[in-house]
């Protein structure tokens, strides 16, 4: 059954306590109503947005914001239409477009003309879409284990996700998290917010269409959990290969789908910072 707000919002303040003390909260002005961005690092810090997949809200990246943020400007963003404290209130949230249209208004609204872009999962997918629908804007894209870009959901999947959304509860959405990920000793709080999550009413997640893979010509970097159950790795490593003009594959070593982005950070963390960092290498040799 739903939960009351006040338990999600509980669970959400006592992760947020685990960001570092100096990250600043930005509800960031929207046509599609405020949106919640956390942010931290340098103030004249090279741009990074954050996405998550889905009910893991912007906090989900906890174990990563320390690390990327000694380098770079981290935006973290509590997603249009799911759980956390973005506002759906304006224009009515329909499609993929709209969500376009809102990444649009948030990176204008955060001053932010170009910037790299990361998402995790359905945060990956959106971030793929942005990608194709505003080049100009987007550095580098990476995406850590995404779902619904280069392969659909395993059937198996699927199947176990069901009662979670026919009768979502707390419950049911650890089961689902303890089958994915083997039981691996998932951060309590970080699970405890997004069981609740999954119960919250109003929730409007968009995706489908056409899967988005052709067309995206900046530098692309996809990490994969060896262990999703999400899809099938080899058959996203192929796809991921064959389709990047500009994009290269590594596979997290015993990570599964839902444990990331905070399971084994060092690893993910150090992917991330190496390949972001060739952006400043590039701009190097062309200057000269």
């Amino acid at each position: 059954m739903p939960v009351s707000s006040s338990e999600f919002d509980l669970a959400y303040d006592e992760l947020r306590a685990r960001w570092p003390e100096s990250t600043e909260e930005r509800d960031v002005a929207t046509p599609y109503g405020p949106t919640r961005v956390h942010v931290y690092g340098p103030a004249d810090g090279t741009p990074l947005v954050l996405l998550p997949g889905g009910s893991a809200t912007g906090l989900a990246w906890f174990a990563n914001a320390p690390v990327l943020g000694e380098r770079y400007r981290v935006h973290a963003v509590d997603l249009l239409g799911d759980a956390g404290r973005t506002v759906r209130r304006g224009t009515p949230l329909k499609s993929a477009d709209d969500l376009t249209a809102w990444l649009d208004a948030l990176l204008d609204g955060l001053g932010l003309a170009r910037t790299h872009l990361c998402g995790h999962s359905y945060g990956a997918w959106l971030a793929v879409r942005y990608a194709l629908h505003a080049p100009q804007r987007v550095e580098r894209l990476a995406l850590v284990d995404p779902t619904q870009v280069f392969a659909g959901f395993r059937p198996g999947y699927l199947l176990r996700a069901l009662p979670t959304l026919i009768r979502p509860s707390e419950g049911r959405a650890r089961a689902f998290l303890a089958w994915e990920t083997g039981d691996d000793h998932l951060d309590e709080t970080w699970q405890r917010l997004y069981a609740l999550a999954t119960t919250l009413p109003g929730r409007k997640l968009v995706a489908g269409g056409r899967r988005p893979t052709a067309g995206l010509h900046m530098p692309v970097l996809v990490l994969l959990a060896e262990h999703s159950r999400a899809h099938r790795v080899g058959k996203v490593t192929e796809r991921a290969r064959r389709t990047l003009s500009r994009g290269e594959v590594a596979v997290l070593a015993g990570a599964t789908h839902h444990s990331l982005p905070f399971t084994a950070p060092k690893e993910l963390n150090d992917r991330l910072m190496d390949f972001l960092a060739r952006d400043r290498q590039d701009r190097g040799t062309a200057a000269r």
